[in-house]
């Protein structure tokens, strides 16, 4: 899979030393997956849930942050649409639009 926006990861890492370990591994995951449906992407993350219009929220570090990506099967694309913390994560009004 490919990372769109992989770059938001690493700054939002810098700004938040405790996540970066947690994140380095959810990239290494996603590159090395192959994903072709939701159930995929739940056996190599249980922690990940589908939210609808093609968005999958990921609990980062224990729950303590939360990662929301638009995932195409097809072209092999993960586009991050939100990183922050679980508190930042619950203000999302409409999480399908984001």
């Amino acid at each position: 899979m490919r990372i769109f926006t992989e770059q938001t990861l690493k700054r939002f890492s810098e700004e938040n030393p405790e996540s970066k370990t947690a994140l380095q591994e959810w990239i290494k995951t996603v590159k090395k997956s192959n994903w072709t449906n939701f159930a995929e992407v739940k056996n190599t993350s249980n922690t990940v849930d589908s939210v609808g219009n093609s968005r999958f929220v990921f609990n980062i570090k224990g729950n303590d942050f939360r990662l929301v990506a638009i995932i195409r099967f097809k072209i092999k694309f993960v586009y991050v649409r939100f990183i922050g913390t679980h508190p930042e994560y619950d203000k999302i009004k409409d999480i399908r639009n984001i």
